[in-house]
């Protein structure tokens, strides 16, 4: 779709008053070290800063181009640290006014280091500012940005790798800066490793931007091979960073300002992207409904464009009359390049939101529980409003349903008493704009001793649909009342003649199998809490399960030892070798913590797998309760997540499902793949029948045939799902 957009005149002045805002340069430094010869790193991003190499005390960096001496392009470049500070070789990218990024920020590369040889090695660095270098004298990496207030009282923030660097493999790491939302990012390999939330701007030094080590004399470099730098003035994903990582163009839009899922307060708004790396022009989609925009049906497409600014909420541009308040707006864009046959490119559908005329951002949240009793409630004024009028109470109908209360100016209510415990605490905020009061939502919260700790949590997802639902009583309930049902209003609004009461439950009687649920839905449930004097209606809560079956994910192990009844240790379900002298299995850590909760994939913890393959093949086997369906719900594939390392002993991974139909890896090295790779199985591929698979074996080397010169190493597992 090519329709051109065009502009009144009336509105040249406020466009032109956007365009001239400068635009940002995106990459601005990009050192491939593809060069291969002489002392200049050429600068790829167009922004002309190539770098100098400069000698250290054993002569200039050397230019590596075979084997596995580079990592991406044609090339690299070996530092060697010398022995002590300021002898070590460096590139002098020099300080263009370009580097002074203080706000939004990524810098990744690719470093191959055999060892440490000092604390407090330097990787790339502008001085000060912004830094990657060695750990203390750890095998780490750390990530240095200056000026950043962490809450703990230091004025800058370091955090950086969870695995050792120093293994003589290639890495790929990258950190990045948010400032909207303070948060910093550490990926290695493509994975994100540390996030924390942070404030304030990067301050500006004079020091130049130097690759394997820091310009002073008084820095230290890096032993180490180092390619394709690069130095970003934005927030990059973690799919740009993934493509980055693989040196591969990102085709799609990205970077949308307002930020996805933002809050937009004006009624209008210069909507901005950043542009995929091979489009030339791109079409714009804007619309109220998700699915329209998503499909580019209805009124949705607004044109073809080759800027990447598109103005919303003017007369003569989409959405001429404003944005409405309590709206939110989906747009999306695609890229264009009509010499390349994949083009187009599908963009994301992003989104944000106006605010409401009523109140909204309520303190307590919605929902909360266990509130201080003395709590203060506040919230976030409606788009307009003047004054507030609060109604609180312990029944929803009386606070739904209440009128007339008195008028106030300001978004804050202490009650005149404490709200007392085991209490369910209804209130509402209505809002006047001077012209019409705007009744707000029915918020509720609970204090402690009431009904509460719900599991499934309230709004989680990727539920399992074979969960039990459970509960805490109130302190002094005499019996529950539970509710259930796929539609939230229903069960909030359900009593005990509506289709969603399940029934009556005894004192202790505090959980509940709603049988098997369905894939990828959402529902809800309550508990009300019968006294003597009557039953108190409990919140509403909610779940989505997850369009996956979960074999396993790790997090439910302990560290808690036998005879407790809650020991759930990872080796005690994972049947290994241990004293065996035909299984070179071990898994777990011998001290707590038994799952590994360092080296991790999409949770807190992990499998660590040790592997001796000397004379023996290795295995480890779960006994599965659920899923032993390995068909229901329509599945057709089984994916876990595999972490290898180079130092390994080279081998194949096997799955047997049932502990005979044996699967294996493509790679037969995969013991050395480094970083999380998903391994996807296709169930046909186990030749057997799926509909009551008893067990789950990970194993090394070849099932049932032992190799007299097998080797060892070290594994690491994540995520096992049957997928569809």
């Amino acid at each position: 779709m090519f329709k051109k957009l065009t502009y009144p005149a009336s509105f040249v002045l406020v466009l032109s008053l956007i365009l001239t805002i400068p635009a940002e340069a995106e990459l601005v430094g990009w050192w491939k070290l593809d060069d291969g010869s002489g002392t200049t790193a050429i600068d790829s991003s167009g922004n002309g800063n190539d770098g100098t190499l400069t000698a250290g005390t054993a002569g200039f960096p050397e230019w590596k181009t075979t084997g596995d001496d580079f990592r991406a392009g044609m090339g690299a470049l070996e530092f060697h640290g010398g022995g002590a500070a300021g002898e070590g070789d460096f590139v002098d990218c020099g300080n263009s006014a370009i580097f002074d990024i203080t706000e939004n920020i990524t810098f990744a590369l690719w470093v191959k280091i055999d060892a440490f040889t000092m604390t407090y090695q330097y990787v790339f660095s502008k001085g000060h500012q912004y830094m990657i270098l060695r750990a203390n004298d750890t095998p780490y990496l750390r990530v240095v940005f200056n000026g950043l207030d962490t809450g703990d009282g230091d004025d800058y923030y370091a955090g950086g790798t969870t695995i050792p660097i120093d293994d003589g493999q290639w890495h790929h790491v990258a950190a990045s800066y948010d400032i909207s939302t303070g948060i910093v990012a550490f990926y290695t390999d493509g994975i994100l490793e540390e996030s924390k939330t942070t404030s304030g701007s990067i301050p500006l030094n004079t020091d130049s931007v130097c690759i394997g080590r820091r310009n002073e004399s008084n820095r230290k470099g890096t032993d180490a091979i180092i390619d394709d730098v690069r130095l970003y003035n934005h927030t990059l994903s973690a799919v740009e960073i993934q493509a980055a990582m693989q040196s591969a163009p990102y085709p799609q839009a990205s970077g949308p300002s307002p930020k996805d899922g933002a809050l937009h307060l004006a009624t209008w708004a210069s909507l901005e992207w950043r542009a995929g790396d091979s489009a030339v022009s791109h079409d714009v989609y804007i619309g109220e409904n998700f699915d329209d925009v998503d499909n580019g049906t209805g009124d949705t497409f607004l044109g073809n464009q080759t800027e990447t600014t598109v103005l919303a909420g003017f007369p003569g541009f989409a959405i001429p009359g404003g944005f409405t308040p309590g709206t939110t707006y989906y747009w999306r864009i695609d890229e264009v390049n009509d010499a390349d046959p994949n083009s187009p490119w599908k963009g994301t559908v992003w989104s944000f939101s106006t605010p409401p005329k009523t109140a909204y951002f309520p303190d307590p949240v919605d929902g909360a529980e266990f509130v201080d009793p003395n709590a203060a409630l506040s919230w976030t004024a409606g788009d307009g409003a003047r004054l507030h009028t609060v109604y609180v109470g312990d029944n929803f109908d009386d606070v739904n349903n209440a009128t007339g209360g008195a008028l106030s100016g300001t978004t804050t209510y202490t009650p005149a008493s404490p709200f007392g415990r085991e209490k369910v605490i209804y209130w509402r905020v209505d809002e006047f704009d001077g012209l019409e009061t705007h009744k707000g939502d029915v918020w509720a919260f609970t204090t402690p001793g009431a009904v509460g700790n719900s599991k499934p949590a309230n709004g989680a997802v990727d539920v399992q649909m074979n969960t039990t639902l459970s509960w805490t009583a109130a302190d002094n309930a005499a019996s529950h009342e539970l509710y259930f049902g796929t539609d939230a209003d229903a069960v909030e609004n359900a009593t005990t003649a509506s289709p969603e009461y399940v029934g009556p439950k005894a004192l202790g009687a505090v959980s509940h199998d709603p049988g098997g649920l369905g894939w990828e839905s959402s529902y809800a449930w309550r508990v009300d809490e019968v006294y003597p004097t009557g039953s108190v209606k409990g919140l509403v809560w909610t779940f989505t399960t997850a369009d996956f079956l979960l074999v396993d994910d790790f997090e439910s192990y302990n560290d808690i030892d036998p005879p407790d009844a809650v020991s759930n240790r990872i080796f005690d379900k994972w049947i290994d070798g241990f004293g065996t002298t035909t299984n070179g299995s071990l898994v777990g850590n011998d001290l707590p913590p038994y799952a590994e909760q360092t080296i991790v994939h999409g949770g807190a913890q992990s499998m660590i797998y040790r592997y001796d393959n000397a004379g023996k093949t290795s295995e480890a086997t779960l006994t599965l309760v659920y899923p032993k369906d390995w068909t229901a719900e329509g599945v057709t594939k089984l994916s876990l997540w595999v972490r290898g390392s180079g130092a390994n002993a080279a081998d194949r991974i096997f799955v047997a499902a049932g502990g005979t139909a044996v699967v294996y890896h493509d790679d037969a090295n995969a013991t050395r793949l480094s970083g999380w790779n998903e391994w996807v199985i296709d169930l046909a591929a186990f030749g057997v029948d799926l509909t009551n698979v008893n067990s789950i074996t990970i194993g090394v080397g070849t099932k049932n045939v032992p190799a007299p010169g097998g080797g060892a190493g070290t594994l690491y597992f994540e995520d096992i799902r049957l997928v569809r």
